[in-house]
């Protein structure tokens, strides 16, 4: 089939990467996953990539079940984030929920690229500043923290 037909926008219309993230928090703590990125020991939220026919509540809820073995479904977002990743030219767009526990639950993750999870406070955070896979992960927390809530009846899909 045509290009054009299948694409009537054309291959240069610009596709930001569009990811979601989960800030889990319980008793001051945020769960926050280890994992290895080009070679380096990053820490980031159970997130991931948005994939075909998939809304954006189901891969939130996803990616916290592939990266920590917990199946929760979202409370609210904290925030949208358009981020532009310049040592990878990569532009970002990500939908950071929110899932708030009472109790620290145990663990599992089902992808073998997460080296383990992590229960940290907001201090043991940013004293990984450096690991951080993006400034996003610490942002993500603070507008949590700061109490923006935008409610999930605000997203809207046909899927």
């Amino acid at each position: 089939m045509n290009n054009l037909i299948t694409n009537p926008h054309g291959s240069a219309q610009f596709k930001p990467n569009t990811t979601v993230a989960v800030v889990v928090a319980c008793q001051d703590k945020f769960l926050i996953v280890e994992e290895v990125e080009h070679g380096k020991t990053v820490y980031n939220q159970p997130a991931g990539h948005l994939e075909a026919d998939e809304n954006l509540v189901a891969a939130a809820m996803r990616e916290l079940k592939e990266e920590t073995g917990l199946t929760y479904s979202p409370d609210y977002l904290c925030g949208i984030y358009y981020y532009y990743r310049q040592s990878l030219n990569l532009y970002y767009l990500r939908f950071c929920f929110v899932i708030e526990l009472e109790s620290i639950e145990v663990c599992l993750p089902e992808d073998d690229e997460i080296i383990a999870c992590h229960w940290l406070t907001l201090a043991e955070i940013k004293a990984k500043s450096a690991q951080l896979r993006s400034p996003l992960v610490l942002e993500c927390i603070e507008d949590y923290l700061s109490g923006k809530k935008i409610p999930l009846s605000h997203l809207k899909s046909n899927l």
